[in-house]
C-alpha cells in the first residue's frame, strides 16, 4: 500500500468496507494457534455448550484483526499511529463480518485523520466500535 496525501479525504468520507466470512470454526482454531489463546470457548463447542453459549465464539481480538485489514487495505502501516476498539458483541461461526471505516475528523496542522471504525454482522449485529488515527503525507 503507498502512503496516503491528507487532501485525498473529506470528513464523513466512508472507506471502502470489506466482508469476511462467513467464518468458520477452523478459522478459530487456526487463530487460537496463532495467538496463543485456547479458550476453549472459542475452539470446544461442547465446552462452549456447558459454560452457557450455544457454540464456540470468535476470539474479540480476532474481530478486530478484521477491522484491521481494512486499515491495511487504505493506508500504509506506517502511517496508522493509533488504532483501538471497544467490543460491543459475540461472533459466530457461520457469521459474516462487514467492516467500515468513515472519516471523522481532520487535523490540518499535523495532517492527521481520525477514523471510526465498526465491525457488524450482515444483519446490522455492531460487534465492534473503535477508532484510528491516520497520520498523513
Amino acid at each position: 500500500m503507498n502512503r496516503v496525501k491528507y487532501e485525498n479525504f473529506q470528513i464523513d468520507q466512508q472507506l471502502e468496507p470489506i466482508k469476511v466470512g462467513p467464518i468458520q470454526h477452523m478459522d478459530l482454531v487456526r487463530y487460537a494457534g496463532a495467538s496463543g489463546d485456547f479458550n476453549p470457548i472459542h475452539t470446544d463447542p461442547e465446552f462452549a455448550k456447558k459454560v452457557g453459549l450455544d457454540g464456540t465464539i470468535a476470539h474479540g481480538m480476532y474481530v478486530m484483526a478484521q477491522v484491521g485489514k481494512l486499515l491495511t487495505k487504505n493506508f500504509h502501516l506506517h502511517q496508522i499511529k493509533k488504532f483501538g476498539v471497544k467490543f460491543k458483541g459475540m461472533t459466530r461461526p457461520g457469521e459474516v463480518l462487514i467492516c467500515t471505516g468513515k472519516v471523522k475528523k481532520k487535523i490540518d496542522e499535523s495532517k492527521t485523520i481520525l477514523l471510526t471504525l465498526e465491525a457488524a454482522s450482515e444483519s446490522g449485529d455492531v460487534k465492534l466500535s473503535g477508532e484510528a488515527e491516520i497520520a498523513c503525507d
